[in-house]
This record gives C-alpha cells, sequence and structure tokens, in this order.
C-alpha cells in the first residue's frame, strides 16, 4: 500500500483512538508508530483490512506508552476498551475529526496548524509556506497547540470558519504541493456543504471544483507547468465547471459575501473566457477589490497586481506591486512577469532567476528557470 493510501486512513484511525479516551497528542503519537510499522510490516504481509490492523497496532502502542506513566487502574479501564480482533466499521471519521480539532480552547490559527499536521499530513514547513512563517515558528505554534489539548476532553466541536480554513488549506497543497490531497479536501467539502446549510461553504466547494476542472491541463506531459494563458481549455472539466458555476451563483443569491465566494468569481470568469484574450479582467479586477476588503489580505494583493497589469497595462500592475513586500511568495515572479510584459527583459530575467531559487516545488522551479533561460538568451 502506497503512502497516498496510508494517509487516507490516518484520519479514521485517529479518530478511533481519541473517541476510546485517548489523550490526542498520544493518540497521533500512536499513529505514527503504526504507521510506521505498517510501513515495515505490509510489504511482506499485507492485512486484509488496513484500518483495522492500523487501529489495533496504534492502540497498542497507546497502551504501551500509556503504561509506563499512568495509574494502574486507568491502565486497566483503559484496556478494556480496546477493539475485537475483525474488520473495522466503514464509518467515515475524517470531517468529525476536523471539527475536533478546530477545539474551542485553541485559537483559528493554532487549530489549523494542527488540524493540518495532524488530520491533514502536511509537514511542517509546508505548513509553515502556507501561513508566510518561519518552519520554527509554526513547529513552536503546532508544539503549543498539543500542549493545550493534551488531556482536554474532545466533546465540543470546533466553529465552520476553522474548519473551511483547514479545508481550503489541504486543497491547496493537495493542488500545487508534493501530496495529492485535493480530491480528500474536494470530498470533505461536499459532505460539509450536504450536512450544513451556508454560503461559504457552497463557496468553498464551487473554488475547489473550479480550480480542479483545470488540473489535467496545469501540466504537460513530461511534468512541466503550463501558465493558464497557455493551457488547452478543451481538457477542462466542463461537468466540474457547471457544477462549480451552479454552486457559486446559488450562494451569491444569498446576499451574504464571504471571502471563498469572492475566490471562487474569480475562478468562474477564467473558466468562463473561451480564450486567455477575452478574459473579463476587468471584473476580475473588482472581485479582488471585494477580496482586499475582505481579508485585507498581502497575497489577495499580489494576485490583484497581475489582474490590473493585465487590465490596464504592465506599467498599472507594477505600481500595484508598490509597498507589498518583496519577500512574499511568488512576489518576484510576479514582478518578473510584469516587467517582461513591459518589455523590461534584463530585469524581468534577473527576476525570473531570483524568483526560481525560491520556488516550492520542482515543477515551479523549472518552469521559472525556463523561462530565465529563454530571456537571457534575447539579452544583447
Amino acid at each position: 500500500m502506497d503512502e497516498a493510501r496510508l494517509r487516507t486512513l490516518t484520519p479514521g484511525v485517529l479518530a478511533v483512538l481519541v473517541r476510546r479516551g485517548a489523550d490526542f497528542a498520544a493518540a497521533e503519537d500512536a499513529v505514527q508508530d503504526a504507521l510506521l510499522e505498517a510501513v515495515r510490516a505490509w510489504p511482506a504481509d499485507p492485512p486484509r483490512d488496513p484500518k483495522g490492523w492500523l487501529i489495533t497496532v496504534a492502540w497498542r502502542k497507546f497502551l504501551d506508552a500509556a503504561r509506563s506513566d499512568t495509574a494502574r487502574r486507568r491502565r486497566e479501564e483503559t484496556v478494556d476498551q480496546e477493539p475485537a480482533p475483525g474488520p473495522a466499521p466503514a464509518a467515515d471519521d475524517t470531517l468529525q475529526l476536523y471539527f475536533l480539532c478546530a477545539h474551542p480552547s485553541l485559537t483559528p490559527s493554532s487549530a489549523v496548524a494542527l488540524t493540518l499536521r495532524a488530520v491533514g499530513g502536511l509537514t511542517t514547513r509546508q505548513i509553515a509556506q502556507a501561513y508566510l512563517v518561519p518552519e520554527a515558528t509554526m513547529a513552536q505554534r503546532i508544539s503549543r497547540a498539543k500542549r493545550t489539548v493534551s488531556g482536554v476532553r474532545f466533546d465540543k466541536a470546533g466553529d465552520v470558519a476553522t474548519v473551511l480554513r483547514v479545508l481550503y488549506l489541504v486543497f491547496n497543497e493537495g493542488y500545487s504541493g508534493d501530496v495529492d490531497l485535493a480530491a480528500e479536501a474536494i470530498r470533505l467539502t461536499r459532505r460539509l456543504a450536504a450536512a450544513i446549510d451556508h454560503p461559504e461553504v457552497s463557496g468553498l466547494l464551487a473554488l475547489m471544483l473550479l480550480h480542479h476542472a483545470r488540473r489535467a491541463a496545469r501540466t504537460a506531459p513530461d511534468g512541466s507547468l503550463v501558465p493558464l494563458a497557455e493551457q488547452d481549455r478543451g481538457r477542462w472539466d466542463t461537468a466540474s465547471i457547471a457544477e462549480g458555476v451552479e454552486i457559486l451563483q446559488a450562494a451569491l443569491a444569498r446576499d451574504r459575501l464571504g471571502e471563498f465566494q469572492a475566490q471562487a468569481a474569480v475562478a468562474a470568469l477564467h473558466a468562463d473566457a473561451p480564450t486567455a484574450e477575452e478574459t473579463d479582467w476587468v471584473q476580475i479586477v473588482e472581485w479582488y477589490d471585494e477580496l482586499v476588503r475582505l481579508t485585507g489580505s498581502p497575497v489577495v494583493r499580489l494576485n490583484r497586481a497581475v489582474a490590473v497589469g493585465e487590465a490596464d497595462g504592465p506599467r498599472a500592475g507594477l505600481a500595484a506591486l508598490d509597498g507589498l513586500d518583496t519577500a512574499l511568495p511568488r512576489h518576484a515572479a510576479v514582478a518578473a512577469y510584469l516587467h517582461e510584459r513591459a518589455g523590461d527583459l534584463a530585469t524581468a530575467q534577473r527576476l525570473y532567476a531570483e524568483a526560481a531559487l525560491k520556488a516550492s516545488n520542482l515543477a515551479e522551479r523549472d518552469h521559472l528557470t525556463r523561462r530565465a533561460a529563454r530571456l537571457n538568451a534575447q539579452l544583447p
């Protein structure tokens, strides 16, 4: 069984241990130990019921740890709860676990970080990159979150906004990162939309569907990135686009605009354009203005600068970059693109090379390196 399959089983196993009374941090450690055991044992002797095997081994790992620092009475009570051998129930505990991790005792940012690490399977480095903070800072945040919930009874679910933020970040990492979590994030958001009548849940689902619809066109056969303007739109998933637009329109009709609805509106405008040249950039800028008002996010302002450059020309786009921190992820890449369109090839080449060094994954780095090399060949 590959790593991706193991990741899909992890949340359900963790949820079972938590429900049976295991401390969250100890349960996570036990599950990680069980995963390591699976990697060692399964190639030679794969179990017929992988989830049941993981639950049994993780619970025993937890008990082994509990015996070292708990009283005999508590230990005996815990042993009585050991699950019986046999197939594990097919119930999906993942969404419930997302809500449990968004515990009221945690700040929203800590809850998101903890869930991404414990349930989403992202590394501390990936989470730090998503939050634009140093890896050491994020490691401390996650450690504090674990200490906060250590011994806490998980009988109060967190709020919808925190769960949406986690699902959004998991989807983004799955969409553009090294671990494919996008389909799982969509599945969970569908379940949440079916259970909760909330326009932002619908907005997030629409956003995911619209982005995911373009996935097949995002890479060439050799694995290299294909920019949006150069993608073969015939490879876009029209059924997902139609579903995403329908969900978005229903959400917008409720007149309770939120961040995810606004982002989905931008994605819908891209999806609606028959060609890149026919994209309604003026309306996209207007939606980015709404997003800036809703979030104040520097990343949103960076994306807005690209849209302004398309709507009003590259010089206007560069002016929109003024005041933004040059250390922002993709700042150098955006500036390079706008300088290239403005005809300043030397500056664009330098910035593409700089952006390649900062790229978060190999495909993006190779794409930016090729851009820099192409411009370098054109310089006198």
